[in-house]
């Protein structure tokens, strides 16, 4: 596997360049707010009590824990509570998966150039590559005026997909609330260093600059330091996931295409004619098929302060269709990765391969041989819905789109002689794993994991 390390000029830029529980469905909204409701059209404004679209701080009048979709809730010293069942335990062992923070659109509409208002500034923070030993480079984006191509894309110094310096101030803050708790609270870990912290992330460079920005919020000394990420080959990367599943990709599409699914894009159809109409999205299967795409463009514009996307006519996406389709997303979510007959077998398919691979590190803790306190991914939005669903987390209440920085922690802790597992999803305990033993919880990750997996998923 490739390590990327930190240089200490990355690091060093990095902070020159600053300014500066398992939630739980049934505490943000009320018992009678269905995801299926909310994808008909039960939505309230951007920042309620359903959820916050628009900000990475959650308004002060709304539970610490609410659904932030910019910057989702988190274990932080504030609101974290040792086990209450066992108050002589003593932390083992972490492994940790987040999704990176916030990024501009990664998709693009077929005009993208005259539907953004505002232009987007990714100067803010430079971009470091650069091969050790050689100069410490960064590149710069530039969209210059005369390109014949310049429509596909937006005005500014951004390109699609990338870490914007809101995503890094948010990673930076999550790695001051982790280091509050596992450092400061716990006295778990001792330093940051790389014989006690693993890391590795997707290929993608948002995640690994997410990467960065968590270890300078743990001890902002990493700024002149460099620290190994590891990443596997990105054909076969196990977080995304990138490995090919011919058989995966087959349950999924028969099971997107019953009423179970189309009804909604059915009672939806409005709402899409009007989008279409406004964004020139029409007649495009990967904007027709679902929601993704508009869920991505509009909230990545909300988090980030832009506005709303408007075209050349003055026709703008109102507050209350990006609320609508942000209801949606979280209605596909569920479906795709909870709710859909044989949901489970794809994902276990799908996500297997990494599944094992948490199942390896906890066999590993328990033999002794693991040499690492923490084990730290940084993912996306398909890493964290796969993760949760396998966990059994939509058993106990509908899953929702992972927020940007959602974090799912599985701490194992020592009572006596005997090993338990908790688990944490955005800084909220699981209920119903709570307190599990550690070989259950291993029974639970490997029974995730299909036989013959490489063979099962091109259809032998």
């Amino acid at each position: 596997m490739p390590v990327y390390s930190f240089e200490p000029m990355i690091l060093a830029h990095i902070l020159l360049a600053m300014t500066n529980n398992f939630w739980r469905w049934s505490l943000q909204v009320p018992m009678w707010f269905s995801l299926a409701e909310l994808a008909r059209g039960n939505t309230g404004p951007l920042a309620s009590a359903s959820g916050v679209y628009d900000s990475s701080i959650t308004p002060a009048n709304l539970p610490w824990n609410t659904y932030n979709y910019c910057n989702a809730p988190h274990v932080n010293a504030e609101h974290y509570q040792k086990p209450a069942n066992a108050p002589h335990a003593k932390l083992v062992y972490l492994n940790v998966v987040i999704r990176h923070h916030k990024r501009t659109p990664d998709n693009l509409y077929p005009n993208e150039n005259q539907l953004n208002a505002v232009s987007w500034d990714c100067a803010d923070f430079e971009q470091f590559s650069y091969g050790g030993g050689g100069a410490a480079v960064f590149h710069k984006t530039d969209s210059p005026a005369w390109h014949p191509f310049l429509s596909q894309i937006w005005n500014g110094t951004c390109d699609q997909g990338q870490l914007t310096e809101g995503g890094l101030q948010d990673s930076i803050r999550h790695g001051q609330d982790f280091w509050s708790v596992y450092h400061n609270e716990l006295g778990y870990l001792k330093s940051v260093n790389e014989k006690d912290i693993f890391i590795r992330t997707s290929t993608e460079t948002r995640t690994f600059q997410v990467a960065s920005g968590l270890l300078v919020g743990m001890d902002p000394r990493m700024a002149s330091k460099t620290f190994p990420v590891t990443t596997q080959p990105s054909p076969i990367d196990s977080i995304p996931p990138n490995y090919p599943c011919p058989a995966a990709d087959a349950i999924r599409s028969a099971y997107q295409t019953v009423p179970a699914w189309t009804d909604h894009l059915q009672a939806n159809a409005d709402l899409q004619a009007r989008l279409d109409a406004i964004l020139g999205t029409g007649g495009l299967d990967a904007w027709s098929s679902w929601y993704d795409h508009f869920f991505d463009t509009f909230s990545s514009r909300t988090c980030n302060g832009h506005p709303l996307p408007c075209n050349s006519t003055g026709a703008c996406v109102s507050e209350a269709d990006a609320a609508k389709v942000f209801a949606i997303g979280d209605f596909e979510y569920n479906y795709i990765w909870n709710t859909a007959q044989n949901a489970t077998a794809y994902s276990q398919l799908d996500f297997g391969v990494f599944m094992l691979e948490l199942a390896q590190n906890f066999q590993s803790f328990r033999s002794g041989n693991d040499p690492y306190k923490l084990r730290l991914y940084v993912g996306h939005d398909g890493t964290l819905i796969r993760l949760a669903s396998l966990l059994g987390l939509g058993k106990i209440a509908p899953l929702r789109w992972p927020a940007l920085g959602s974090e799912l922690i599985m701490e194992v802790w020592e009572e006596g002689q005997e090993l338990f597992v908790r688990v944490i999803h955005e800084g909220t305990p699981v209920k119903s794993m709570e307190w599990i033993s550690l070989d259950s919880f291993i029974e639970r990750l490997e029974g995730q994991v299909p036989n013959n997996i490489a063979a099962r998923c091109n259809g032998a």
